[in-house]
């Protein structure tokens, strides 16, 4: 009994920023205003491309994903982080933060595969075009989605499981915002070799497979586009895909970052590590889900036209 005790805690305390109340109040304010653009905007994209024929096509069907997915991602954080900052309450429960560390993950690991999915999509409409309504049916696009959620959620269960069962000897304090899993990790007092390990061939499929899909897929698009004897034709392919490879390099710029190389228990130079990773997830995990209906929204004459529809309800 009393080794159960020195190993498992019944909540965490999350640290966010503490010492700086004034600066607590500032993020307060930034953070709601970023996360009421994600619900409006993300909404907005998601509504436009359910009740528009215009939009009923692959690209906004996983763009319509991509918007539920980045709703659900910060909803599963956010909230939270917004309720500790304002009543200074920094617990949360064992349980809670298993939830939220599973949700951020699953969420996180859906995205890069979503994004892969994409690049896929803009390869075969622009390389393939006559073949793409087959190749690109309904049943197969809706699988590939599907199949994208489902992975995302086994191989989040699978990390947060083995995050979880650590111990952590009574080390319940979280130098961070959320139940971010690296932040945990840090906490146990046990060898955390099997979770790098396990990690790491995370990333090798939720990171690195989908970046090549990417990268291979706009080779072979900008290989085709090149060889297009129309300059409207060239502009309108470089239009299609310009906004898919910015989301692209903003999520993979930062996500790769944290979780390209997972932390060891190395106490040195921890407190400069812990800041910038508490900055980058704020990147990642707010500003990316809010720059993407905009970048959608402001690029994609499709979208703006549904948007616009939607908000006059008169025929364009």
């Amino acid at each position: 009994m009393d080794v159960i005790n020195q190993t498992f805690v019944s909540e965490f305390l999350l640290l966010g920023l503490l010492g700086y109340p004034k600066t607590e109040i500032i993020y307060f304010a930034v953070i709601l205003v970023m996360y009421l653009v994600i619900l409006i905007g993300n909404g907005i994209l998601i509504i436009a491309s359910v009740f528009d024929s215009r939009l009923h096509t692959p690209m906004y069907f996983f763009l319509g994903n991509l918007s539920f997915l980045d709703i659900c991602y910060t909803s599963s954080s956010v909230p939270s982080t917004l309720v500790s900052l304002i009543s200074k309450r920094r617990n949360i429960s064992f349980l809670g933060c298993a939830v939220q560390m599973f949700f951020g993950f699953a969420m996180g690991s859906t995205e890069c595969l979503l994004l892969g999915m994409m690049a896929f999509d803009r390869y075969v409409a622009i390389c393939n075009p006559l073949r793409y309504p087959i190749i690109m049916s309904k049943g197969v696009y809706a699988l590939m989605a599907c199949a994208s959620w489902f992975c995302g959620g086994i191989n989040s269960i699978v990390q947060t499981s083995l995050a979880m069962q650590l111990p952590f000897c009574g080390n319940n304090i979280i130098n961070h915002f959320t139940c971010e899993i690296l932040a945990v990790l840090k906490l146990s007092c046990a060898d955390i070799s099997l979770n790098i390990i396990t990690m790491m061939i995370s990333n090798t499929v939720f990171l690195v497979f989908p970046l090549v899909v990417i990268f291979f897929s706009y080779i072979f698009i900008l290989y085709t586009i090149l060889r297009m004897n129309s300059a409207t034709g060239r502009h309108k392919a470089f239009s299609t895909c310009s906004t898919h490879l910015t989301v692209v390099v903003i999520f993979y710029g930062t996500i790769f970052f944290m979780y390209a190389k997972p932390k060891t228990q190395d106490s040195n130079g921890e407190g400069k590590f812990e800041t910038s990773d508490k900055l980058i997830s704020l990147f990642y995990g707010v500003v990316t889900p809010m720059l993407n209906p905009i970048i959608y929204s402001l690029r994609n004459k499709d979208v703006k036209a549904a948007v616009k529809y939607m908000l006059t309800q008169k025929p364009i």
